[in-house]
């Protein structure tokens, strides 16, 4: 697949992912599921808050339309709800147009199947056929699919009311009142900010949010759960119980103790995986995470008699590992974390409520919760690269790698990985301290910039 990633179709707006392959995946989808059966087929569509998000959304929903099936609009609003809501509703299948924590000029298309997951392989192959013009290869007679005509055109359908029920079932999972805390969010001037207020004042929190007001371009800038820094300051400032940092779509979460120390993807998933065994709820006492996850998390589970099964790096990965043993719970250090009970994605506010709810339940600060898990030092370092394979591949890098796994003598680890979402390689290092971690990255990171790989 030469357009569509781990994590849809991804690229920098009208650069390359413009309005006509919105509008052409949308013309596909709408043919697709009309030709499935008799009944209008009904597609909803969410965005984050990029200013190419209104041009992709119309697009979208054009070919839709064009194609004889109805496109429903959420607007603004996070891609666990439109999963939700295709979910919930049932919708022939939902899309989402978000670049996730990219910059605001890239954006993406991510394709939701009806039972609110990741859209399988085979459609996603039909739709790059179609995108290349190869109609031939979906049975298709002539250059172009068949257009809808008379009454058979469809129509767009303004349905914010999906996004409001969303927000009601997330209010419902609680069982507590927040009425005795003070909680920071930092919506990343994203997808979550008309939201996550809405749910934690809802439940009683008094609460302090940064990174909600989006103009467009100031998406994931300086804010959210890749950067940090101004959330923990808040916490510290204004003297918050926790603190919550989403990403701009809002499948991500970071947490912020009270200290103002972050808690990670991983020592999240360590309270959460605590929390489930003790319930009896943790399926088979087993978790899920990428091989990202820190060699110390596997070690704390490990302590409490939790086995972790490692998938390569990519939430998807996570869902079908989950998905063959009906496993509970799964994620990913950046903070992705699956809760199967409540969710088939990757949910930030999910997450946060559950966090939170675990603190109201031991009465704890959620310091407390995470003393347990001993994460070891660790830095990643990204190197924009012109081919990912290439560079990863190349003789001089390799023998770096070498190197430096000589030099740790089995004290830590190297892993180099190609993004899915961005023409990045990523080094990742593990050692007996952070200097050495951020020595060792720089070194391997350097080798990959003078590969003739590396972007000027």
């Amino acid at each position: 697949m030469h357009y569509f990633g781990t994590d849809g179709f991804r690229g920098e707006a009208n650069v390359n992912l413009t309005a006509t392959h919105a509008y052409r995946v949308g013309r596909f989808l709408g043919w697709y599921f009309t030709k499935q059966q008799n009944r209008r087929p009904r597609i909803v569509i969410g965005k984050d808050t990029r200013r190419s998000g209104y041009m992709l959304e119309y697009a979208l929903a054009a070919g839709i339309t064009a194609s004889g099936a109805d496109a429903y609009l959420l607007h603004v609003t996070t891609t666990p709800s439109v999963s939700y809501v295709t979910r919930q509703e049932d919708f022939d299948c939902g899309i989402m147009i978000t670049a996730s924590h990219n910059p605001f000029y890239d954006n993406g298309i991510k394709v939701i199947n009806s039972c609110g997951e990741k859209a399988e392989d085979d459609l996603i192959e039909q739709i790059e056929h179609y995108l290349d013009g190869e109609t031939a290869a979906l049975g298709v007679e002539g250059e172009d699919l068949p257009w809808a005509t008379r009454d058979r055109i469809g129509a767009t359908v303004d349905y914010t009311a999906g996004r409001n029920r969303y927000v009601g079932y997330l209010i419902s999972v609680a069982s507590h009142s927040y009425k005795h805390l003070k909680i920071g969010l930092d919506c990343a001037n994203g997808a979550s900010w008309s939201i996550a207020k809405a749910v934690f004042d809802a439940l009683g929190a008094q609460t302090t949010v940064i990174g909600a007001d989006p103009n467009g371009v100031n998406i994931n800038d300086g804010c959210g759960s890749t950067h940090n820094e101004a959330l923990c300051a808040l916490v510290r400032e204004k003297r918050l119980d926790v603190g919550f940092a989403f990403d701009g779509d809002a499948d991500r979460c970071i947490a912020v103790d009270e200290n103002g120390r972050v808690a990670d993807g991983d020592a999240m998933m360590f309270v959460l995986a605590k929390r489930l065994k003790e319930r009896g709820m943790l399926t088979g006492d087993t978790v899920v995470a990428t091989v990202m996850s820190n060699s110390g998390f596997f070690a704390s589970l490990d302590a409490l008699g939790i086995r972790c099964e490692q998938t390569q790096v990519g939430d998807r990965f996570v869902y079908e590992k989950m998905q063959e043993s009906d496993y509970a719970l799964g994620g990913e250090q950046s903070g992705h974390i699956i809760l199967k009970k409540y969710a088939t994605t990757g949910d930030g506010l999910l997450t946060a409520l559950m966090i939170t709810e675990e603190m109201c339940e031991r009465k704890a600060p959620l310091s407390k919760l995470t003393e347990e898990v001993r994460l070891y030092p660790q830095v990643t370092v990204n190197v924009r690269v012109t081919d990912q394979a290439a560079a990863m591949a190349d003789a001089a890098v390799g023998a770096v790698m070498d190197e430096v796994e000589r030099e740790m003598d089995g004290n830590g680890r190297v892993l180099l990985r190609k993004s899915g979402t961005e023409p990045v390689v990523r080094v990742m290092v593990e050692a007996v301290s952070e200097e050495c971690c951020r020595a060792y990255a720089e070194r391997i990171a350097d080798s990959i910039r003078g590969s003739g790989y590396a972007c000027e």
